[in-house]
């Protein structure tokens, strides 16, 4: 499996739309925002921020809303990921984010992380996936 090739002009582009998403984030508890942006397949940019709940287990991580975008525009599969925080730094998406972004991923897909980019095999090596039920499935059904 071949990542995908972006450039630095894309890379700018996203990093930028994650800024804005940042700035619209909702975190009257932690005041941590942080804001996502990915490029799809077809070459549309979604976005996501994070939008926090007084409950703190209910909080919607900005990967979150970025994927409820995907859907709502038209679906798809996720080429390129960066997310950052209130001060433009990189993030890495946490555990239950990663496992998000890997069912929605775009063979390839890489990530602009702290260390520089990466792979969804990076952040989630060994990963479990709707493929692993598909085959379930079908051993059942022999």
């Amino acid at each position: 499996m071949v990542s995908a090739v972006i450039d630095e002009d894309t890379w700018e582009s996203l990093r930028k739309a994650a800024r804005e998403a940042m700035a619209r984030a909702y975190v009257p508890y932690s005041k941590y925002p942080v804001g996502a942006a990915a490029l799809v397949d077809d070459g549309r940019v979604v976005v996501g921020c994070n939008v926090e709940n007084a409950s703190y287990g209910l909080t919607l991580c900005a990967e979150c809303g970025l994927v409820s975008s995907l859907f709502a525009t038209g679906g798809g599969h996720l080429v390129a990921f960066t997310c950052c925080d209130q001060f433009g730094e990189k993030l890495v998406p946490c555990g239950r984010c990663r496992q998000l972004l890997r069912e929605h991923a775009a063979p390839g897909m890489v990530l602009d992380m702290p260390l520089g980019i990466g792979t969804m095999d990076d952040i989630l090596p060994q990963s479990f996936g709707p493929e692993h039920l598909n085959e379930a499935r079908k051993r059942n059904n022999s």
